[in-house]
């Protein structure tokens, strides 16, 4: 692959891990320890919203991204024809 396109595709690979690493980290420490209080008077199976989000919705966001980051990769890689087979 020719040192521009590289270049283009690893652009755009680090545009796609800074997003989902900012995502993870506004759910994980915003929504988990910043607006933990304004999100507890919420209720989520009986639980309050912002320990859920402490406890469980950091990590199942996190599996979500794992496949949303494949998916992603998966059409770049189509594009850019580095894709396996």
């Amino acid at each position: 692959m020719e040192k521009a396109k590289l270049q283009e595709y690893w652009k755009i690979n680090l545009g796609y891990l800074i997003g989902l690493l900012v995502v993870w980290f506004v759910v994980s420490y915003g929504f988990g320890i910043l607006l933990v209080e304004p999100l507890n008077a919420i209720r989520l199976g009986g639980f309050k919203l912002g320990f859920w989000f402490a406890q469980q919705g950091s990590i199942y966001v996190f599996v979500v991204e794992i496949f949303v980051y494949v998916m992603l990769m998966n059409k770049l890689d189509k594009r850019f024809d580095v894709h396996e087979d």
